[in-house]
């Protein structure tokens, strides 16, 4: 891969990078698509990536479809995109461990809270893969909007050549957000699951006349209801801090984050406030 890059830059190519975990869906292909269209050639990572993984369950079953993605991407270009799939080896050196990352405390709300260490996982392979591609331009999406933020500090805190794009949450035409997780719902799961969706939306409208604490009240005992779905937690944060809101003030950008179990799989969505 990096004689590859060194050949494209040789040659002034602009170089994209949509960094996933494989098991491709719409979503990662709206990625790639706006990578194409902005970039010479796009590099396309597929990497189950063990040290962001808390649970050693969800990392033995997370789908990996290697074959299937590659050719779902050869439907967008057979020659702009580079697929760069490598061993657990290939990318720790065998060392699989990660490094300890200071994010201005971003690390430490919402999934940081209930998912230890993950955020030192993601900046060590985000950090890891632009050293080895050293791409113009990475493209995240929004359905992990934290992640989002906390790359765009790795990249400030570190000095590191790459614009960071962050694209809107691609959903199924249910409202649920899009996952690879999603292939693994029994159909109970997947049909009571776009309820995660309907219920931020109508947070968002409750957020325009009502105080963060009572919306969040109201979600929590809306999801009480459901037999099906297990509310995690529900957050309205400051977009910028990701600190959640004690109270409303002006001129500041909210967002509402939720994490969600349907059975044994995790789901999180959020939404922009205002």
């Amino acid at each position: 891969m990096i004689k590859a890059i060194e050949l494209l830059k040789a040659k002034s190519q602009i170089v994209g990078l949509v960094p996933t975990m494989g098991a491709l869906h719409a979503g990662h292909l709206a990625l790639v698509e706006r990578a194409l269209k902005k970039n010479d050639r796009v590099v396309v990572s597929i990497f189950v990536n063990p040290t962001q993984f808390d649970n050693s369950d969800d990392l033995k079953k997370y789908p990996r479809t290697l074959e299937k993605d590659v050719a779902l991407l050869q439907t967008l270009s057979k020659d702009k995109i580079l697929v760069y799939a490598p061993t657990v080896d290939d990318v720790y050196e065998g060392k699989t461990v990660s490094e300890s990352f200071d994010f201005d405390g971003l690390e430490f709300e919402m999934e940081g809270r209930f998912r230890n260490g993950h955020f030192d996982g993601v900046g060590t392979i985000v950090k890891r893969l632009f050293e080895i591609i050293k791409p113009d331009s990475a493209y995240f999406g929004e359905k992990d909007f934290q992640q989002l933020q906390i790359i765009k500090k790795l990249v400030e805190k570190h000095d590191l050549p790459v614009t960071i794009v962050g694209c809107p949450i691609y959903r199924e035409t249910s409202g649920l957000a899009m996952s690879s997780r999603n292939t693994r719902l029994k159909p109970a799961y997947k049909k009571a699951a776009p309820f995660i969706y309907k219920t931020l939306k109508t947070a968002k409208i409750k957020f325009g006349t009502k105080s963060a604490n009572k919306v969040t009240e109201w979600v929590e005992s809306q999801f009480a209801k459901q037999p099906l779905l297990k509310l995690e937690y529900f957050i309205i944060a400051d977009e910028a801090t990701l600190k959640t809101v004690k109270r409303k003030l002006n001129k500041k950008t909210y967002r509402a984050f939720i994490a969600v179990y349907a059975d044994d799989i995790r789901l999180i969505d959020n939404i922009a406030l205002n």
